[in-house]
């Protein structure tokens, strides 16, 4: 479908639907997408994964089996805009229990890191807050580092996403559902 092409230029929303449509019923479309992702042009893969963050939850479902390839990124990736979009596309799946525990240090990590983008940070810590909810000892241990968070100095977003994990944490649901 030769998405390198395009996705090596400036693309818009009528472009990311255009490629979403055209992998709706494409698992070749999806494979070839997917291998931009881990592209040598950061603009290529970031795009790549742009146009990821917008498939249906339908179409998401392909990217499940893939999950520890996206995780394995996500831990040494040096682009923070590409960096967040992956963390969005993890967001958006159920994680296995035990969750990896890579992921869930370099989440705490990161979102307390100053050099961190503010969009990095919150989905670094709801990904933290999804990945300890099914062991109680964890969910304690978020607990306390959310606590220590002073709101006042918190960015707004960051200070909104605190009280949803907070508010969630007391129904026990998750973020995502």
């Amino acid at each position: 479908m030769h998405f390198r092409s395009r996705l090596s230029q400036r693309i818009g929303m009528n472009d990311i639907y255009e490629m979403v449509h055209l992998t709706h019923n494409s698992d070749q479309g999806k494979e070839e997408l997917y291998k931009l992702l881990f592209d040598a042009d950061d603009m290529v893969a970031y795009q790549a994964a742009w146009v990821f963050c917008h498939f249906s939850p339908e179409d998401n479902e392909w990217l499940f089996a893939r999950q520890d390839e996206l995780i394995d990124e996500v831990l040494v990736c040096s682009h923070p805009g590409k960096r967040r979009l992956f963390l969005l596309l993890l967001f958006k799946q159920p994680f296995a229990n035990p969750p990896r525990i890579d992921l869930l240090d370099f989440c705490l990590e990161r979102m307390f890191s100053k050099d961190e983008l503010p969009g990095v940070q919150s989905l670094c810590m709801k990904l933290a807050y999804e990945l300890c909810r099914q062991i109680p000892e964890l969910l304690g241990e978020l607990r306390v580092m959310l606590d220590i968070m002073e709101p006042d100095i918190l960015l707004p977003s960051m200070r909104t996403v605190r009280k949803n994990i907070l508010k969630a944490m007391k129904s026990g649901k998750g973020l995502n559902k």
